[in-house]
């Protein structure tokens, strides 16, 4: 078998994203929306792709459906196992990669994915395991960050401080329609799009960035590589504090994404 080319950076995201548990709280109330897009029913097998911390898996089952989740971080499917413990919801979690999932094909009545499978290095890759493993007939949906957008031109802002390895799509592509349609192309149809809105409560700007420092990969990642170079460092946190305040009010980021949902033909 060949070797994994992005495994480096696959590592690098298994250990960074597992201190997302603090910020996946503010994805609850999206989590919510996005189910609620899906037209989740009960009874329905689901696949909640690059679960996290388990809102949209746990969000599931609250209407009925018997979900599965899987993730690439162990830590967040820590908390994730947490969260169904608390709910007595008997969900799986799985540890895995969204490139290469564990599942037989046709496995699953919807296949959902907040913020999560974008993350991922070759889009079309994911786009067959997520289709692969979905019935047909069966609905894809999922929420990703526009680049147009605050978090969207955020992450796109660390890819111009450290950039991808080579071949790595920008996660921030999943936020335009047109490329949506392009990579889903004839394998569904009924290819929809919404928005959704979530806010982030912080003191400041720079209340805002202390946070995300903390707790999203990219921005971890970014501050290590750029804690050698202090002048790089402050221009780089600088220009994350220039483009939250243009998002910031009444102590919030509000922030709007892109919902996209489809039926496998």
């Amino acid at each position: 078998m060949t070797a994994d080319p992005f495994a480096a950076m696959k590592a690098a995201q298994r250990e960074s994203w597992g201190l997302f548990s603090l910020l996946a709280v503010f994805t609850t109330p999206a989590a919510a929306h996005l189910v609620r897009y899906a037209g989740v029913q009960p009874g329905q097998h689901v696949l909640d792709l690059a679960c996290g911390t388990g809102v949209v898996a746990l969000t599931a089952h609250a209407v009925g459906a018997r979900v599965r989740g899987l993730d690439l971080s162990p830590a967040l499917l820590e908390e994730a196992s947490r969260n169904a413990a608390i709910a007595d919801a008997g969900i799986e979690f799985t540890e895995g990669d969204a490139e290469n999932l564990p599942y037989p094909d046709a496995s699953f009545d919807v296949v959902l994915s907040q913020f999560g499978h974008m993350f991922a290095p070759r889009p079309q890759m994911v786009v067959a395991e997520m289709l692969r493993v979905l019935k047909p007939g069966g609905r894809i949906a999922f929420s990703t960050w526009s680049p147009e957008l605050v978090i969207g031109r955020l992450f796109d802002l660390v890819a111009t401080h450290v950039p991808a390895p080579p071949g790595a799509a920008a996660p921030t592509a999943w936020g335009r329609p047109e490329v949506v349609r392009e990579r889903l192309g004839e394998a569904v149809r009924e290819l929809e799009f919404s928005s959704g809105d979530m806010v982030n409560p912080a003191l400041s700007p720079r209340h805002f960035r202390a946070k995300m420092e903390l707790t999203a990969a990219p921005f971890i990642k970014a501050v290590q590589v750029l804690s050698d170079q202090p002048e790089r460092l402050a221009r780089f946190r600088s220009e994350i504090e220039t483009i939250v305040t243009g998002y910031f009010a009444d102590n919030c980021v509000r922030q709007t994404f892109l919902m996209t949902r489809a039926l496998k033909r």
